[in-house]
């Protein structure tokens, strides 16, 4: 059930604010309001450090500005966890039961876990937008993120009315452009991969070390997915029985993802199976993971510590994936970007764009020759600019002498 309105004091509030310098820390100016509360009667507080005085005056300004619009401080410096629940009935007003549902699942699964910790006036465009865009990454559909960013969306045009911020960051444009890339892979994919083996390993071995129970089973999902160019929800997806010993192959066949219910397990994304190559460099792995399951064949031969499946947001929340990429100097890599590696890579040893094509599941071969080294790619679009030159020329009879 959504909570109930935000209790809020009687306007005009009176606030006694304060500027207090502690030289020496790195934040030295200490913003401080106090006022009485309106129901206990009782002397509070609320304050926050800043860099500078002009910093600490814009905060008192806020508090200020929210007390004569009738918020008490401390709403006016809340979570945006904290805030939602209290204003949600106020925000989803006037939505029908066949909506409140998928945005309050939304709400819950997406928005607060990404956001939920930031202070209401803190959440920026920027913020949103990788936010967005995290979701999209993530597989989430597009009905999904439609639905978590329209609750986000209600809840901070609800704070611009209580005076909390001036505008509403949650309005984002371009995000359908955005989900588009994503699924169609991006212009320049090889930008996104690792730069080699000694690289993999390392980021590896880093996300196992940062996770807090150091299950090896993270790295060897970063390391399976990237030799084998696949999404982490197929590497979720595979079964002991997709696992050919003999041909040291994969078939891939399905993927999980996730949905209003919880994760799922559907059909690849281009709807049809393919076979991927096992390498040396994970077959001792695959065969590990195929002797701790045993003889079924339905057994997940990648699952998180507890037997859970995982999920691209599972993996980065329990590695502490963004705290370990910067760390290393990967700040842009995302864990689809372990395909972006293994397609690259796959390019650059002279795999034909026809094979490769087939392995990555592409539906163009426009995708895949994205992942073609310039120099090869320059020699592929002057054949291909050639064919389509004679294919203009050529008469539906095939070549004619022309006499003189």
């Amino acid at each position: 059930m959504m909570a109930g309105k935000m209790e809020l004091p009687p306007l005009g509030v009176s606030l006694s604010p304060d500027v207090e310098y502690r030289p020496g820390r790195p934040r030295p100016y200490r913003a401080r309001v106090r006022w009485i509360d309106p129901v206990t009667k009782e002397r509070r507080s609320k304050s926050e450090s800043v860099e500078t005085p002009e910093a600490a005056q814009a905060w008192i300004d806020g508090m200020e500005r929210a007390a004569r619009g009738g918020i008490d401080p401390s709403a006016a410096t809340a979570t945006l966890a904290e805030y939602g629940d209290g204003v949600m009935t106020l925000a989803l007003r006037g939505l029908e039961g066949k909506t409140l549902d998928p945005y309050l699942a939304g709400w819950r699964k997406r928005v607060v876990p990404a956001l939920g910790h930031l202070p209401v006036r803190l959440i920026t465009n920027g913020a949103v937008d990788r936010v967005v865009h995290g979701w999209i990454a993530d597989g989430c559909s597009r009905s999904t993120v439609k639905n978590s960013l329209a609750v986000l969306v209600r809840v901070m045009e609800q704070a611009v009315r209580d005076g909390i911020i001036d505008r509403n960051p949650a309005r984002v444009t371009g995000w359908q452009r955005e989900y588009q890339r994503a699924e169609d892979e991006l212009d320049d994919p090889r930008s996104l991969a690792l730069p080699d083996w000694e690289t993999l390993v390392r980021l590896a071995t880093a996300l196992v070390e940062r996770s807090a129970d150091k299950y090896a089973g993270w790295g060897e999902v970063v390391i399976f997915a990237a030799c084998t160019a696949a999404r982490i929800g197929e590497v979720s997806g595979v079964r002991a029985g997709d696992i050919n010993r003999d041909t040291r192959t994969w078939t891939v066949r399905r993927q999980t993802t996730p949905s209003p219910g919880g994760t799922v397990d559907k059909g690849t994304k281009g709807k049809r199976a393919r076979v991927v190559p096992l390498i040396p460099e994970v077959r001792d792995l695959v065969a590990r993971r195929l002797d701790i399951v045993g003889d079924n064949p339905d057994a997940r031969l990648f699952t998180g510590p507890r037997g859970g499946r995982i999920t691209t947001a599972v993996l980065r929340d329990a590695t502490h994936w963004d705290d370990v990429v910067t760390r290393l100097g990967y700040e842009h890599l995302r864990r689809h970007d372990l395909r972006h590696t293994g397609l690259t890579w796959m390019a650059d040893a002279g795999v034909p764009v026809h094979v490769l094509r087939k392995i990555a599941g592409h539906g163009s071969l426009t995708t895949t020759q994205r992942y073609l080294h310039p120099d090869m790619r320059s020699i592929s679009e002057a054949g291909a600019a050639l064919s389509a030159h004679l294919a203009v020329r050529r008469s539906p009879d095939g070549p004619r002498l022309k006499v003189v």
